[in-house]
């Protein structure tokens, strides 16, 4: 089969370079019939009849002819990039690979569904790099922790020439989002910019009436109150209704947990608030511990007190370390990740591996990281880039660009380099926002795995991180880029991970604020027509105005300039005549 796969190969990359040079033979072909027929058909005499005609055009025509080719190429120009934008490719090459050349496109594509043939017999002779693409790929897409916000999903249509669907986009709940009231509000107050768009705060409404509402709370007014809460747009009015619904029910810990999500100003109101709530939402927990086997609404119930308690305590994590509480705080996740440990949805262990690092507690950092970075879990940023900071941890401080160039890289640099490599593989945006290339914003609540959403979130608590361990943002400067050279071109396979998805611009379009510059990746190269007519344009519109600015000078310059255009084609037709017979069709027929 090896060699079966070998000569397909050979024969596809054979008719490529065939057809890539088949031009040249069909110019070739076109040179010599026009020399044979140039006799019947006059060609000489039409020559000298159109040289005439030409010397006798006044400059006007010559105006008018750049100007009408110049207008003609802009509004070619103007029409190819409006649909490079939409689509994404050349209308003009997608119309001549459908229409102009369907027989050579059949023949690539079933030489290439030969070649995938070949190589997927080949991937099952390496089982560990195909466990990896397909666990990678089912825990991204069928994970239990991602079905729960599986709802939060983007299907886009790929606008290419066989509109294929692209697979959906999931995205994921932020783990380390901020306070709208005490955190996120201080940018609009500061600049009037909106950090979160509709879209992102949605998905919120949705997540907080998924996880904080049950079947069992119907026709409770405080519970129906909050319902109306959640969909507000309006900030104020959410929180007029949360106090409502306090008014109602003290102990109602979704209106608690909306106050001090949105209504405190500051993260120690904010703690306050939780704490309060946490109380209630403790013992209702408890209550319900037992009472979940009687029915199917008791269950339901126990579940929403279990998401409740659960969201407390880590947002109570999470004001402890923005408190300077580093030991209370990595106390809190460190409980949570050990009594809630099929709770993956929320990724505690992110939130445990930053305090972790706050605390340059490496030792720590390591034993989660060990637990967590298995072949067989969804991986993140913070999963590929702490992994990463620890292995350049051992050597950055002594890592010379000069220096490893000479001698080489030693085992611990090749393992360090390796480890950066397949960070930036699984997202290629964190990089410029750790280098600082790029300007940071304030996270999203939600986030899309290997998007610029993603990077965003996790440069934003670790920058300081990298920035605290000597040499490592060096050595990422270094080795980063050196990352696209393993990637598969153009990205129809992973390397270490699945292929990168396609959805992810539009999703992080529509998570992110207008004010930012989404990353792209990979950058979509201009296509060849695109470059050829804006080209030809500038070429014509210069001609245009040169010819109306000096048309006497232009009409002198284009005559001279067809004149040494024709001077070596004469030239050769002469020595062509020399060598070969006046009448070639004549010498033809006397045969």
């Amino acid at each position: 089969m090896g060699f079966i796969s070998s000569l397909i190969d050979h024969l596809k990359n054979l008719f490529t370079w065939a057809w890539t040079y088949l031009w040249i033979l069909w110019f070739i072909l076109v040179v010599i019939l026009f020399y044979i027929l140039k006799g019947p058909l006059k060609l000489t005499e039409n020559v000298s009849m159109a040289t005439m005609f030409f010397n006798t055009l006044t400059p006007k025509f010559y105006v008018a002819l750049t100007g009408t080719s110049s207008l003609i190429s802009g509004l070619i120009l103007i029409f190819e990039w409006w649909y490079f934008k939409k689509y994404g490719t050349s209308f003009i090459e997608q119309v001549s690979l459908s229409y102009i050349s369907p027989g050579s496109e059949s023949s690539m594509s079933q030489a290439n569904s030969s070649n995938s043939n070949g190589s997927n017999q080949h991937s099952e002779s390496s089982p560990d790099k195909t466990l990896r693409y397909d666990n990678e790929s089912s825990q991204a897409m069928n994970s239990p922790s991602n079905s729960l916000t599986g709802t939060n999903s983007i299907t886009l249509s790929a606008n290419n020439s066989t509109f294929n669907t692209v697979p959906e986009c999931k995205v994921w709940k932020n783990p380390m989002s901020l306070l709208r009231g005490a955190e996120y509000s201080k940018l609009t107050d500061a600049n009037g910019k909106e950090p979160l768009t509709f879209y992102d705060m949605n998905l919120s409404a949705q997540d907080h009436q998924t996880f904080f509402t049950c079947e069992y709370d119907d026709g409770k007014p405080d519970y129906e109150i909050m319902q109306r809460a959640w969909r507000e747009r309006n900030p104020s009015t959410r929180v007029s209704l949360a106090n409502e619904a306090i008014k109602i029910n003290s102990e109602c810990t979704p209106a608690l947990i909306l106050l001090a999500e949105e209504d405190a100003k500051t993260i120690i109101d904010a703690e306050k608030l939780f704490k309060q709530a946490l109380r209630y939402a403790d013992n209702a927990f408890k209550k319900t511990l037992h009472a979940q086997e009687q029915g199917h609404n008791f269950e339901n119930l126990h579940k929403r007190n279990t998401n409740v308690l659960i969201y407390l305590k880590r947002r109570l994590g999470m004001c402890a370390r923005k408190l300077g509480k580093l030991k209370e705080a990595a106390k809190i996740f460190r409980d949570l990740v050990k009594e809630f440990p099929m709770m993956s949805v929320y990724n505690i262990h992110e939130n445990l591996i930053e305090v972790l690092l706050e605390m340059q507690s490496y030792p720590d950092v390591q034993a989660v990281l060990s637990k967590y970075d298995d072949i067989n879990l969804p991986k993140s940023a913070t999963i590929c880039y702490t992994a990463a900071l620890l292995k350049a941890r051992s050597v950055s401080e002594r890592f010379s660009p000069d220096l490893a160039s000479k001698r080489g890289l030693n085992a611990a640099e090749i393992s360090a380099v390796d480890a950066i490599h397949r960070a930036v593989e699984f997202n290629p945006h964190v990089p410029k926002y750790l280098l600082e290339m790029k300007s940071l914003i304030l996270p999203p609540e939600h986030i899309l795995k290997r998007g610029d959403s993603e990077a965003i979130a996790y440069s934003f608590f670790h920058l300081q991180h990298w920035k605290r361990v000597d040499g490592a943002l060096n050595l990422l400067q270094c080795t980063w880029e050196g990352t696209f050279r393993l990637i598969p071109y153009p990205l129809e396979k992973g390397h270490l991970f699945h292929p990168y998805p396609v959805c992810t611009q539009a999703a992080d379009r529509e998570l992110l604020p207008a004010y930012h510059d989404v990353s792209v990746f990979p950058k979509k190269e201009l296509p060849f027509f695109i470059l050829f007519t804006a080209g030809l344009f500038s070429g014509t519109a210069t001609l245009f105005l040169l010819t109306h600015q000096y048309p006497e000078y232009a009409t002198i310059f284009i005559k001279i300039l067809l004149k040494w255009i024709a001077a070596p084609l004469g030239f050769l037709s002469e020595r062509i005549d020399a060598v070969m017979p006046t009448n070639l069709i004549a010498a033809f027929t006397k045969i």
